[in-house]
């Protein structure tokens, strides 16, 4: 490793491959919170891509494990589980540790909101946000409850206006309290259940003490460098969703305090946690950044490290993105950068890997990829057939 204040684009991509556990996967027996917690959250609005995050960085962990991690089961008291599904960065669904949940629940609410999403007569105030999510942290507590059940507890418990029936949503109307929905989970008040069917089930999370929330937003932003820096403040807001100016400030309270400290990565000023300026140097470096990766939609690593063009080279900018935005695409990656894109089909026990790189593969790079193919039916307790040509289906599919 060398000390460097000139950091280049492969130095950062190599150790960040590393402390994901890309470059090299977690070894048997690794938590997988452990994992979850190196990425910083994983993505799962679509729970068998989170699995396949998780289990794509450690070795011999399926997609059972992870479910087992999230809903424990046992003959008589379950242990609390190991990760929460529930809503993390950007207001949308992810596997957080659960040790990890003072610091989210304390720093995600601390970010300031964006401009009123709903006219005023259909908006909660304050007063009445507050009720609602007091009462889903109660309705919740012990127990499993569909979305139609839990907002029969909430109104019981608030009063009709709850129940006002004013939300435009997928041609239909919302109750008055789903607007809240996202800010209960973030703060500690619900999770997610295992589905009761097709049925989506909430439930609340084991009881925690939040950080002080400047502490909370403090320590996110170190633990986002370390995965992820360096790092400038823009990239960390992005990250969030969250207001450029507030993430400035936040750096600013860090660089004065003497935690974190500027370097010049590809030229330009970025930051790391102080004294964390070791970066792989050759041949160290390449080492860690060969290889062939295939990484699930809204993979942790394609949202989170920037600079986004650099990740995404060329051609890959225009295939792999939807307009500018990681991660609608599954994207494999050929030596730390995307070079096509992917799609898996499942068919019972049964699922086909369409794989569709933008240059051609050498002979080892095939073989590698046949690798990583094998593994994605691993991990979603599959046999995996690998198919190399043309993804036909679209953004998101």
């Amino acid at each position: 490793m060398t000390k460097s204040t000139g950091i280049t684009w492969a130095a950062a991509s190599a150790r960040r491959l590393e402390r994901q556990f890309l470059a090299r996967r977690a070894r048997t027996g690794t938590p997988v919170a452990d994992v979850a917690a190196a990425m910083l959250g994983v993505h799962a609005q679509v729970l068998s891509a989170a699995e396949l995050s998780v289990g794509l960085r450690a070795d011999g962990v399926t997609r059972t494990d992870v479910r087992d991690a999230l809903w424990p089961t046992a003959p008589l008291a379950p242990p609390a589980p190991a990760l929460v599904k529930t809503h993390g960065p950007r207001g949308t669904v992810h596997l957080l540790p659960a040790r990890d949940l003072p610091m989210w629940c304390a720093a995600l609410p601390a970010i300031p909101a964006g401009p009123a999403a709903f006219p005023t007569d259909v908006r909660l105030t304050g007063e009445q946000a507050g009720q609602v999510v007091a009462a889903i942290a109660d309705a919740l507590d012990g127990t499993f409850l569909t979305v139609d059940e839990l907002g029969e507890e909430v109104v019981a418990r608030t009063g009709p206006w709850a129940g006002d029936l004013v939300m435009p949503a997928f041609q239909t109307m919302w109750p008055r309290w789903r607007q809240v929905l996202h800010r209960a989970g973030q703060c500690g008040a619900l999770s997610f259940g295992p589905n009761r069917g097709r049925r989506v089930t909430y439930t609340r999370p084991p009881r925690f003490t939040p950080l002080p929330p400047e502490e909370a937003s403090r320590l996110l932003v170190r633990r986002y460098l370390y995965a992820y820096g360096p790092a400038t403040p823009q990239h960390f807001a992005r990250w969030l969703a969250a207001p450029p100016g507030w993430a400035k400030a936040r750096y600013a309270e860090l660089a004065a305090a003497g935690e974190i400290e500027e370097v010049r990565f590809e030229g330009a000023p970025a930051w790391v946690a102080a004294g964390d300026t070791a970066f792989p140097d050759a041949p160290e470096r390449d080492e860690l950044l060969r290889g062939v990766r295939l990484l699930p939609y809204f993979d942790a690593y394609v949202v989170a490290a920037q600079p986004r063009e650099l990740l995404f080279p060329g051609a890959a900018y225009r295939r792999a993105l939807a307009g500018g935005q990681a991660g609608n695409f599954p994207v494999l990656l050929v030596d730390g950068v995307a070079a096509g894109v992917w799609h898996q089909r499942r068919r019972g026990r049964r699922t086909t890997v369409t794989v569709e790189p933008l240059a051609r593969l050498t002979a080892r790079q095939e073989r590698e990829l046949a690798d990583c193919v094998e593994r994605v039916g691993a991990v979603l307790e599959a046999a995996a057939e690998l198919v190399i040509g043309e993804v036909t289906v679209g953004a998101h599919a």
